[in-house]
């Protein structure tokens, strides 16, 4: 009798109704900051309400396609993983200088097109950096990546960043309520009920939200039923020298960015990340930047949110992140839908962020744990890694002195660390080692598990 392979978790296709759940809960998770990025540069160039409202969906309807086309995958497009794209936040102050500096909007998508083509031909290249990244990098760039969000998921819980009534004790009350809702669902209820455990609690987050006066549903009524973008839409692009640049070097930070999200992805779901399938994600974001740039939208790649959330939830299905995306695209074809995800108050967000992106980082210290500290160098490949990545998180103005280039590679917290752990694992671990070197002692790890050096 032939017998079937058996399929890989990854690959997986769950059935309609837990894929609608479960893909409606990845979507609430990167909806804000989808969002965010539209509205700092078209409020920054001070565009018109209803211009506003056409690049938010005209960037929600790429976030899906480029959703789709990461999970599904088309040729040597595609790491077939449960990835999430979105708008980089790495783009946004070039972004607003191009904008607002006489280049306009057509400026900054003739930067954004070539910056896409740009990755898809680097895409090999950073493929055959794998070997750079073993456990002692990886570890320590998702724990970046987790301690990175936490801030985000903090400004979220108080009300979101500029709220009038920023930090009122009624905002991180329904934060903290979320959050025990999150806690309660995932310890106690059904095992469906506890995989959509963060959506269960934004649901109740929102009922209870909308008595107490923390919603505005003026939006919904307001918004279209029907929005297509259309390429273009603001003018032919234009190709300036100086947006060139600095959008490649945004290329740079969002390549390495995405490379730490894939990793981190491939570790949470038991299918490691080759040197081929990085090549492939890598293409597929510059794919989906350069599609930006065609429809009026910016540059993209892999959401850490939702890399957290798979690591909570446990559903390591490809194909529920693939209906987040189909999901997206009916939100950017029907802007009304979209106004109503958008309705969702910021602190019923940062409850749920809270778990999800401590979960990052706890995913980081689990593949840390894999990793040798005893007689070797490797405790402080981590400390200055994360305290370079941290940096920037805690004073974001610290290099605010230092050139506009030098400020978006660094003032990733992400991109800065694992730069850091990158150059830092080689000094270490792979340059011959020269007499009168001491490393430093730490307790070996115990258990009868091999430890795995830093070395790939």
């Amino acid at each position: 009798m032939a017998t079937t392979a058996p399929v890989h978790p990854v690959d997986e296709v769950p059935p309609v109704r837990q894929l609608a759940a479960f893909g409606l809960q990845h979507v609430l998770a990167m909806y804000a900051g989808a969002v965010a990025v539209p509205l700092i540069v078209g409020g920054a160039m001070k565009l018109s309400p209803a211009d506003l409202a056409y690049l938010i969906t005209a960037d929600l309807l790429v976030c899906g396609i480029a959703t789709l086309i990461q999970c599904v995958g088309f040729r040597r497009f595609g790491v077939r993983l449960p990835i999430m794209q979105g708008c980089t936040f790495a783009a946004v102050s070039p972004m607003v200088l191009i904008g607002t500096t006489g280049g306009g909007l057509p400026a900054i998508y003739g930067s954004v097109i070539v910056a896409g083509l740009a990755i898809v031909l680097l895409a090999p290249v950073f493929g055959r950096l794998l070997r750079f990244f073993p456990p002692l990098v990886t570890g320590t760039v998702i724990l970046i990546i987790g301690l990175s969000l936490l801030p985000v998921a903090g400004n979220w819980a108080a009300g979101g960043a500029g709220a009038k009534d920023f930090g009122a004790p009624k905002n991180l009350a329904l934060a903290a309520f979320v959050l025990a809702v999150v806690l309660a669902v995932q310890r106690f209820a059904p095992v469906f009920l506890s995989r959509i455990a963060v959506l269960t609690g934004i649901a109740v987050g929102l009922a209870v939200a909308v008595p107490f006066g923390f919603t505005d549903f003026g939006g919904v009524q307001d918004a279209d039923w029907l929005g297509i973008s259309t390429p273009f839409h603001f003018g032919a692009p234009s190709f300036e020298a100086s947006a060139i640049v600095s959008m490649l070097v945004v290329a740079l930070v969002t390549m390495t960015e995405t490379t730490g999200d894939l990793i981190a992805v491939g570790e949470l779901t038991g299918r490691r990340v080759e040197p081929r399938s990085l090549a492939d994600g890598l293409r597929a974001d510059g794919l989906s930047t350069v599609l930006g740039g065609v429809f009026n939208t910016f540059p993209y790649t892999a959401y850490a949110q939702n890399v957290g959330l798979v690591g909570m939830t446990r559903v390591r299905s490809r194909w529920v992140v693939a209906t987040a995306g189909g999901i997206l695209v009916l939100l950017g074809l029907l802007p009304k839908l979209g106004a109503l995800v958008a309705a969702v108050p910021a602190p019923v967000l940062g409850g749920a962020g809270l778990v999800m992106f401590g979960t990052v980082a706890a995913s980081g210290l689990r593949t840390l744990a894999r990793v040798d500290f005893g007689d070797n160098h490797n405790l402080t490949v981590v400390a200055v890694s994360v305290a370079v990545g941290m940096l920037p998180v805690g004073v974001p103005t610290v290099y605010d002195k230092f050139p506009d280039w030098f400020q978006t590679i660094m003032n990733s917290g992400i991109s800065a660390g694992c730069l850091t752990a990158i150059a830092l694992n080689l000094v270490f671990n792979h340059l011959p080692a020269k007499g009168g070197s001491v490393p430093e002692t730490a307790t070996p790890p115990t258990g009868g598990g091999e430890a795995r050096g830093a070395a790939a």
